[in-house]
């Protein structure tokens, strides 16, 4: 019900980019509460918490009403794959509060290239000369993204290099739970231990929302849950190699939200190092394609 069997590219490439305007839509939300926005900045803790009782929230609705099947979870690799995801997750938002959406969208384009990285040592994988060279390329465009540079250097940027390295590792997991669990499954669980590790880290910070505030965290809880659940059938639906480059439209709707919500425009180094991670990236996503084929739960 939640994922199809049949190919369909078309409709594989609309779901992917409804999906990126709902993961832009959450930046921007993010960075809303946890700047003066909608009221008293959140705490970046508490943020992450109502990313994930919404999102957690949504999908138990669903699930009671439609009742997917449910197999015996793999507790283990699910509450890694959840711990390091609310880590990534905490630290993608805490970056998006003082840096453009675009730039720390870009930057968390490089955690595939992290999880290539981590694979070798953790999953015995062997990397060519193909896969160095694209994770090089997006790592050249990480460091311009940076500007290393005493007058420009962004401190906040390294908040979402470390969501990047962080969500690497999360992949990893992915990986290793690929095949094992029914693909709502999957969602449902991480989005339940997500929840019980947000609400314990929360606790010591957490102060009232305004009414705007509880409005937008339910929005961006409910639109990460959407989204997962449309990447989840889109990469059932068509080749991750065709899928891949529709993702990146995150970069594009992210860019456009920074300048309807803050007016930010991206300047000149923002726009290169975008697409050199661009560039690297996408190579890494075609040559894995091209080494296995496409799993939907790689998109979780």
């Amino acid at each position: 019900m939640f994922v199809a069997k049949t190919e369909n590219p078309a409709l594989a490439a609309l779901l992917i980019l409804i999906a990126t305007a709902f993961i832009a839509a959450t930046t921007l939300l993010a960075k809303a509460l946890g700047t003066d926005t909608l009221g008293a900045a959140l705490p970046v803790l508490q943020i992450s918490h109502g990313r994930f009782l919404f999102a957690f929230a949504a999908l138990t609705s669903i699930a009671m009403i439609v009742r997917p099947p449910l197999g015996r979870p793999h507790w283990r690799l699910h509450i890694g794959r959840t711990s390091f995801g609310w880590l990534g997750v905490t630290l993608m938002f805490a970056s998006v509060a003082y840096i453009p959406l675009a730039d720390a969208t870009a930057i968390s384009f490089l955690n595939p290239v992290f999880a290539m990285v981590l694979a070798i040592p953790l999953l015995g994988e062997r990397v060519g000369p193909v896969r160095w060279s694209a994770a090089g390329i997006a790592l050249v465009g990480a460091m311009i993204l940076l500007r290393p540079t005493p007058d420009s250097f962004q401190p906040a940027a390294l908040l979402a290099l470390a969501a990047a390295v962080v969500m690497g590792m999360e992949l990893i997991f992915i990986k290793k739970l690929s095949g094992r669990e029914p693909i709502f499954q999957i969602l449902l669980i991480n989005n339940m231990i997500g929840l019980g590790i947000a609400t314990l880290a929360v606790l010591p910070v957490w102060t009232p929302p305004t009414g705007p505030q509880w409005a937008a965290l339910a929005a961006l809880g409910g639109l990460m849950a959407c989204a997962q659940t449309l990447f989840v059938n889109a990469m059932a639906r068509a080749d991750a190699s065709f899928v891949a480059p529709f993702s990146y439209a995150t970069l594009i709707m992210a860019a456009i939200y920074d300048f309807a919500g803050f007016g930010v425009v991206p300047d000149t180094i923002s726009l290169i190092g975008a697409a050199t991670i661009i560039a690297g990236a996408l190579l890494l996503a075609l040559r894995e394609a091209r080494i296995k084929p496409s799993a939907a739960q790689d998109a979780l």
